[in-house]
């Protein structure tokens, strides 16, 4: 059936300015931008955007489905505690519950606007055919696009740290041996039988690969993603320089930067993505721009687990494709693009940037639109134009905060908090109607998300007590390890002199 959204203001691909027009959906495709009221729309379904603003629907370049049962459970926690979290914070886990994590976090990023997520979804201790399609589906169900990236390593958190194994007490080191990862040459058999058999629609939902961060994997198992994303035309995904622990590592380990180093393996490349790339030097950003690379900016992470702030203006400068990500619900609390998109601007406005280089409200906008299409390997969403996508999110310019509308992209990127999302549509599906999911029982999904949390709590109460013993020992050690000279420094307000 075709569609007439008729009424409404649009944002303009490319100029960040709105005009006042009709939009014909044919299917899942925008098949004109016409003059209001030119086209009489009979035998077509109608969508009224009066007084609405009508935008692309954003793209969220990171985020991991299994975080959102386990949101709110962190406060003061940096990245490496977070990390050594995961058994009992992510762990026992049975389909269901892996389903249910990825619905409520899907829910909540269409109730925000957002209709495309990137995610590396994990599973201990490798991934699951059954589990990734218990992901894939979620996001069908909801009704999201989404480019899914098993999240995997062949070393632990433990032995991926030079030196933290001889740190800890006899007691727990050997408590922290028992914690194995598969083996390199297993989690690659496990994501060939998940690309082998997927059975989604991939211009919807896409298959990609995640090894989680470079030391925690073997240069065989790097080269081999490599390999296999290769073979299959796949994406690759990675946490890369996202604390300043993992900038120490990688020159203890390989004498040269994470960027280098996956530079140095041929993974870099137009389908890779580097998440956070906050311990960037101009070095990385060259190579990152060069190869064609992403990177997925997260602010609202980075800032909660005091991992720093990256340097969105020099990566924009140097050519680097950005897309905005709000990582999972266990360490930015909220899949709020919109607020990741606001953080991205203000925090450029307190590093070594004069008022001309900061970045500005079309900017954000356009890296959590255009920016993350490219990211996800998407080709057409991300703009408003002949051809591309109906990925479309009505804004409502009644909403106080657009009230008086000045400038409503600058209200829209500074202001707008996910309340004034009226409706949303995904491929010429309507998704959210008028504030309404549509295709969520919310208070179903509450009742079991209350019943799988007490039921998890218990289950992984052994695992969090030997974590929570772990966490002193882990803690000062890599603070002592981030103390160590680095010649790069994200942390808001003037480096430390040398020692």
């Amino acid at each position: 059936m075709m569609t007439l959204i008729h009424g409404g203001r649009v944002l303009l691909p490319g100029t960040c300015a709105t005009e006042a027009l009709d939009i014909v959906v044919d299917g899942e495709s925008i098949a004109d931008l016409v003059v209001p009221g030119s086209v009489p729309g009979e035998g077509m379904r109608r969508l009224d955007a009066s007084d609405r603003l009508v935008i692309p629907g954003l793209v969220n370049g990171h985020h991991h489905a299994q975080a959102q049962l386990a949101k709110g459970l962190f406060d003061r926690t940096t990245l490496e505690l977070l990390l050594i979290a995961h058994p009992w914070a992510n762990g026992a886990r049975v389909l269901e519950d892996k389903y249910l994590s990825a619905v409520i976090g899907a829910a909540e990023l269409v109730r925000k606007g957002c209709t495309a997520a990137y995610d590396m979804f994990a599973e201990f201790p490798l991934p699951t055919v059954e589990g990734v399609e218990a992901v894939a589906r979620a996001y069908s169900d909801v009704g999201m696009r989404a480019t899914i990236a098993p999240m995997m390593a062949d070393r632990s958190f433990y032995e991926a740290i030079p030196g933290l194994l001889d740190f800890l007490p006899t007691s727990l080191r050997e408590q922290a041996l028992a914690i194995r990862n598969a083996p390199s040459d297993a989690s690659l058999a496990a994501c060939r039988k998940v690309i082998g058999g997927w059975r989604f629609p991939r211009d919807r939902i896409q298959p990609a690969l995640g090894p989680t961060i470079p030391h925690h994997c073997t240069d065989a198992f790097l080269t081999g993603c490599r390999d296999l994303a290769a073979e299959f035309g796949l994406g690759v995904q990675m946490h890369v320089a996202e604390s300043r622990t993992q900038a120490v590592v990688a020159t203890q380990r390989y004498e040269k930067t994470l960027v280098g180093h996956l530079h140095a393996l041929g993974v870099l490349g137009p389908r890779f993505c580097a998440a956070h790339a906050v311990w960037l030097d101009d070095g990385d950003r060259g190579r990152l721009a060069d190869t064609g690379a992403s990177v997925s900016h997260n602010p609202g992470s980075n800032l909660k687990l005091g991992s720093g702030v990256a340097d969105l203006r020099r990566m924009l400068d140097r050519g680097v494709n950005v897309a905005i990500g709000t990582d999972g619900s266990s360490c930015s609390d909220n899949l709020n693009v919109f607020e990741a998109m606001r953080l991205a601007s203000y925090l450029s406005r307190v590093q070594d940037h004069p008022v001309e280089r900061w970045i500005t409200a079309p900017e954000a906008l356009r890296a959590a639109t255009e920016g993350g299409a490219r990211a996800l390997g998407f080709r057409n969403i991300g703009r408003i134009e002949k051809g591309y996508l109906a990925d479309l999110v009505l804004i409502d310019l009644g909403a106080l905060h657009y009230v008086p509308a000045n400038n409503v992209v600058a209200q829209l990127v500074f202001g707008e908090d996910g309340t004034g999302v009226d409706s949303v549509m995904v491929g010429g599906r309507v998704v959210l109607d008028r504030g309404r999911l549509v295709n969520v029982d919310l208070t179903r999904v509450r009742a079991q998300a209350e019943e799988a949390i007490a039921r998890l709590a218990a289950a992984t109460s052994q695992a969090r007590a030997a974590a929570e013993a772990l966490a002193p020992y882990v803690s000062q050690f890599c603070s002592g390890l981030a103390a160590a000279p680095l010649s790069i420094h994200r942390f808001c307000g003037h480096a430390p002199a040398p020692a």
